[in-house]
């Protein structure tokens, strides 16, 4: 990732449209059914999201993004961008206000289940919108597809969501037959701890990659974890994500010394791993290199050893 603002997206040349015949208008549905139609390819692009930001950049449109979140931190370290004038930041990824997003004048944003509010606001004044919300790898894919048609790069993003499937069948189809799946309990806070259920991507990655989460039953998305029932569960593997709530400095070494803890076969193995949080819980490209990731951490003996990649 760059670390200084050298390059201007504003004035950055942009790819040659794929040159597969379109006829304009372009309607396009999104993933809330909302149908969107262009005149034209957008010159100026707005992301709500910074897995729509990925997908931008990812599928050669990069070049016409205009305005991106303070959470966009990738492929490029977007503050320094902005901080020089050449990107303009809309604000939050939650809830964000319009009038940031209404100064840059955009021909086509894309918005994400945290700006569902404002996507509606910005569609009733006239501008168009596509709001991103998959729920799995594979709605993942599909919006990689509809991003790449809706700016002029669809044979681009059918190249890359044809590598990412690859790269997906290789660890469904190598945990395939598994003789064992390792309990896991992932911690996205300490305090008070809350794990991962069923309905999230953590949970289906964790699937995919051969485990068993040990709230995957869970009636809620984002359970408060109990001390008692982690323990009683005694996951093999626990998953702690960086930059969400964990401190891990003192939780990593803190795991240790709670009560009772050392009963976990986890803890008793030292089988506690950081993985990048941004990449296992944003549904973009990246998501995939998490996938491989918890292949490694669940089953080393397939998939080879387990290196954090911040």
């Amino acid at each position: 990732p760059t670390t200084s603002p050298t390059t201007n997206p504003s004035s950055t040349p942009t790819t040659t449209p794929t040159p597969t015949p379109v006829v304009f208008p372009l309607t396009l549905t999104d993933n809330y059914g909302n149908s969107m139609t262009l005149p034209r390819y957008p010159v100026k692009i707005v992301s709500l999201a910074p897995a729509n930001t990925q997908i931008l950049f990812a599928v050669g449109a990069g070049g016409n993004v205009v305005g991106v979140t303070r959470y966009c931190n990738y492929p490029y370290n977007f503050s320094a961008w902005v901080a020089a004038g050449n990107m303009s930041s809309i604000g939050s990824y939650y809830k964000p206000a319009i009038e940031p997003i209404i100064a840059l004048n955009p021909d086509l944003i894309l918005a994400s289940s945290g700006s569902v509010d404002a996507a509606d606001q910005l569609r009733s004044l006239g501008y168009k919108v596509l709001t991103l919300n998959p729920t799995d790898l594979a709605g993942t894919l599909k919006n990689i597809i509809l991003v790449g048609k809706a700016t002029g790069h669809e044979s681009e993003a059918t190249t890359l969501a044809d590598s990412l499937q690859q790269r997906i069948n290789a660890v469904v189809n190598g945990v395939a037959n598994v003789a064992t799946k390792p309990r896991v309990y992932v911690e996205l806070y300490s305090d008070p701890y809350t794990s991962v259920g069923s309905g999230t991507f953590i949970n289906s990655l964790i699937k995919m990659a051969g485990g068993q989460n040990i709230y995957e039953n869970s009636s809620t998305a984002y359970p408060k974890a109990s001390a008692e029932f982690i323990i009683n569960q005694n996951p093999e593997i626990i998953i702690l994500p960086d930059s969400m709530g964990v401190d891990l400095t003192r939780s990593y070494a803190g795991i240790f010394n709670r009560d009772g803890w050392y009963l976990i076969s986890a803890v008793r193995n030292s089988k506690i791993y950081i993985v990048n949080a941004n990449a296992l819980n944003q549904p973009g490209p990246r998501q995939i290199d998490a996938l491989e990731d918890l292949a490694k951490i669940l089953h080393p003996e397939i998939f080879g050893q387990y290196f954090y990649r911040p």
